[in-house]
């Protein structure tokens, strides 16, 4: 809604979120996201459409991701252990999340996981959130793709294990390479589960 300059209906569903969270909020209950863009609503958005809202502002801190919640916990921290039996990843971190987030968090994650991880894309995968859904967009999302990410990802071998947090980013890289990305979460609860 923010993105597509719909503020009012933005702004109502907000209001909506903040008040059943009241309580989680007051009582600083951390909150953790999956997807980078749905983060960023609260880290950056919400501020930008309540700056003088006290609760947004504290909703808005105590938003994170899980790689950024789990790097920053020491209860988790202490349970990471390199545990891996494929040691190759290559990363694409969303574009919310490099501009927004930690940009960092998700590959420092993996690291600690015993991944060697490299990332080929520094910028967008060329989905961009809905842009490459739309058909006027098709051409310009498969060669954004096509600079650096879908070429490292069909170049590396089948037990190299693609990487991204953003769903849009898993589905431009399972269309444009056939391989079927894993959410930095998945990889985090393979690990656990080896360990118990």
């Amino acid at each position: 809604l923010y993105d597509f300059g719909f503020l009012t209906k933005a702004k109502q569903q907000l209001e909506e979120i903040l008040g059943a969270l009241k309580q989680d909020i007051e009582a600083g209950m951390p909150i953790i996201f999956l997807e980078p863009g749905c983060a960023s609503v609260f880290r950056d958005e919400l501020v930008n459409l309540f700056p003088k809202d006290l609760l947004a502002l504290k909703l808005s801190q105590q938003t994170f991701l899980l790689s950024e919640y789990v790097l920053k916990n020491p209860a988790f921290a202490a349970k990471l252990a390199a545990t891996t039996s494929a040691p190759e990843a290559i990363l694409q971190t969303h574009c919310h999340q490099k501009s927004v987030l930690s940009g960092a968090s998700d590959k420092q994650l993996l690291e600690r996981l015993g991944y060697r991880v490299q990332e080929p894309e520094s910028g967008c995968c060329g989905m961009a959130g809905a842009f490459g859904f739309e058909e006027s967009h098709e051409k310009i999302s498969n060669q954004l793709g096509e600079r650096a990410l879908m070429p490292a990802i069909r170049k590396a071998g089948q037990e190299t294990v693609s990487v991204a947090s953003g769903f849009s980013c898993r589905e431009q890289i399972r269309q444009a390479t056939g391989r079927v990305p894993k959410h930095p979460a998945e990889l985090l609860q393979a690990a656990l589960q080896c360990q118990s």
